[in-house]
């Protein structure tokens, strides 16, 4: 499997983290499945920062 990275800023991650909860909100009002969203949200929330020059 091919890893992706994906670098974002403070607001650009915060935007990130928001939006993926919307959604998944929205999946809850449906009454449909959250997994992948749920997974989505934990890689983003527990990555590692790293400083970029």
């Amino acid at each position: 499997m091919k890893k992706h990275y994906l670098y974002l800023d403070d607001a650009e991650w915060r935007r990130l983290v928001f939006y993926l909860n919307e959604f998944r909100n929205k999946l809850i009002a449906q009454g449909r499945y959250t997994n992948c969203v749920d997974e989505l949200l934990v890689k983003t929330v527990s990555a590692k920062t790293v400083k970029i020059r």
